[in-house]
């Protein structure tokens, strides 16, 4: 690999003022509220710190939600895959997947049972309308707790009277190896009648009460989780080492023991998982783009129920500062929509190539570069695909970015004929599990970023599911556990989840002075620019606007453009 020389700084350009259009979650119009720039390059560490802001970005274009005015609060939502286990949903999405690997076996069930596969919505017009899309959204029914035991059936025992005189109890060693099983108490046979007009039998133990007996199978239980505890337990007693119960782990598989149990050679089926950079595009993903797009164009017309013919508004060459004019923003979308009809209608542009140009600005453009240093992932950092290929065909493409301290998860998208496996819940752990993996070369890559967390649409609480995991808080930036963000959503959609009301934002603008901007191919301070170049009293507002949101850090690293 060559070596690694430091990336050439950020450049942005931000848009003053705040985009009001329709929200793809409650679905009202002009209600969702956001601010916006286009970037032209990030590296891969200030886009990190963008989003522990809030940022987001879908294409080059980065936007961040006005939280305590926007319709839908969206909250930054991240998990811990060093501590991640898998829950019973998981569980079930995974063996259904191995099921389908090994023997072809399709779920029978309702897909009402079990509506995990993502989709995303329209959630954003914002100042260019050529990124349209935004978020992940999954048709999730809440999932049940997963720390409901299961529920034991006794059979009730009505006692009458018992002997004050009662031999010391004794347990049969029958008895320790169903009590060990965890069998109900119906199955196990400890005693038998008395033997004609002799009473009770002295020799069997005597009777006990249900919960006594409970009581026992929990102590026989937590013996056989520990063998050694198991042994001197019996010991104390006085029994025999030849009457322990049989030694059984009950350590909960790993979620790698569930994704990556071995097949036997003669599977129905083979999946493979291949990581593929997007930007700049690497021969694997240029040999693989027409396949792929295929894939989103299936996707999109049947699970979103796009027209084949659909034209896209990403043709448009837009120039970013004509947007500083409020006339033009106003009229874009009308001019736009003209535009468009007249390309089909007079040039005969193919809607086949708009798609593909959506599909190219919207999942394969990233403002990220490339970044390899010696003591990153070997991918390196920067934006991928990561292409789920079944049996030689790609049938799910997951784009993610890989970024100093996570994985953030972009978008999915997959054949709409594998719907039955539940991509969207499978391609998530998958993540977790690659997330796992980064972090064994590169120990502060700990973290993956599920996008946002919208409590205000419950299709959309799914990613709460992930734990443990925690949400920022929109106004001091810090994060915080979501068990603890939940009960304060149920009351306020809005919420400030820091608890110390004395605490503020520490990464805030201090001095927008520091602000980098470049100017004619100059990058020179803000407080410098002001003073020889600055003539719209405008201007400074807008800058201050932009230094609060991206914080000191940022400001005084990424270039803001200036013309």
């Amino acid at each position: 690999m060559a070596s690694w020389s430091a990336p050439s700084p950020s450049l942005v350009e931000y848009f003053e003022g705040q985009s009001l259009y329709q929200c793809g979650y409650c679905k009202n119009e002009s209600c969702s509220l956001s601010n916006g720039m286009w970037a032209h390059s990030l590296t891969v560490q200030d886009y990190q710190d963008l989003i522990d802001r809030g940022w987001r970005r879908s294409g080059k274009y980065i936007y961040k939600p006005v939280m305590n005015r926007t319709c839908c609060p969206q909250y930054t939502i991240r998990c811990h895959p060093l501590q991640f286990q898998p829950s019973k949903s998981h569980k079930k999405v995974l063996k259904k997947m191995l099921k389908f690997l090994t023997k072809g076996e399709i779920s029978k069930g309702n897909c009402e049972d079990e509506p995990m596969d993502s989709t995303m919505e329209d959630a954003v017009a914002g100042d260019f309308a050529l990124i349209n899309k935004l978020d992940i959204k999954c048709d999730l029914k809440t999932i049940s707790s997963d720390l409901k035991g299961s529920i034991e059936s006794e059979d009730k025992m009505k006692e009458k009277s018992l002997k004050k005189e009662v031999s010391k109890e004794l347990i049969h060693p029958q008895a320790i190896e169903k009590l060990g099983s965890g069998e109900p108490s119906h199955s196990i046979k400890v005693h038998s009648g008395p033997k004609p007009g002799k009473g009770a039998d002295l020799s069997k133990p005597p009777c006990r009460k249900a919960k006594e007996m409970r009581k026992e199978r929990k102590r026989l239980k937590l013996m056989q989780q520990n063998s050694a505890g198991a042994f001197e337990g019996f010991q104390a007693q006085g029994q025999p080492a030849s009457l322990l119960p049989k030694a059984k782990s009950n350590q909960p598989k790993s979620l790698e023991d569930l994704i990556f149990e071995s097949l036997p050679e003669n599977a129905s089926h083979k999946l493979e998982v291949r990581v593929v950079r997007s930007t700049p595009p690497s021969p694997q993903f240029k040999a693989t783009f027409q396949e792929s797009y295929q894939v989103y164009k299936r996707y999109q017309m049947i699970i979103h129920k796009d027209p084949p013919d659909k034209p896209t508004v990403s043709q448009v060459r837009l120039v970013p500062a004509s947007f500083e004019d409020p006339e033009f923003k106003s009229s874009f979308n009308q001019s736009l929509s003209l535009y468009t009809k007249y390309q089909v209608a007079i040039h005969q542009d193919s809607p086949i190539e708009c798609g593909k140009t959506e599909f190219t600005r919207f999942l394969c453009n990233s403002p990220l570069e490339a970044e390899h240093p010696a003591n990153g992932p070997e991918c390196g950092y920067g934006s991928f695909h990561q292409q789920y290929w079944l049996d030689g065909k790609i049938i799910a493409v997951g784009v993610i970015d890989i970024l100093p301290y996570c994985v953030s998860s972009v978008y999915l998208y997959y054949d709409p004929d594998y719907s039955f496996l539940s991509l969207g819940v499978y391609s998530a752990l998958r993540e977790i599990a690659f997330t796992r993996q980064l972090h064994e070369k590169t120990s502060q890559l700990s973290y993956y970023y599920m996008g946002f967390y919208i409590h205000s649409c419950p299709k959309m609480r799914y990613k709460g599911q992930y734990r443990p995991s925690d949400l920022l808080c929109p106004e001091t930036y810090v994060w915080v556990p979501i068990e603890q963000c939940l009960p304060s959503l149920d009351i306020s959609k809005y919420c400030r989840f820091n608890q110390d009301p004395q605490a503020v934002d520490e990464g805030r603008s201090k001095d927008p002075d520091r602000v980098r901007v470049l100017y004619r191919r100059s990058a020179l301070p803000y407080g410098v620019y002001k003073k020889n170049h600055q003539e719209d009293p405008r201007e400074e507002v807008a800058v201050l606007e932009y230094a609060n949101l991206v914080g000191q850090k940022c400001s005084e690293r990424i270039l803001l453009f200036r013309n």
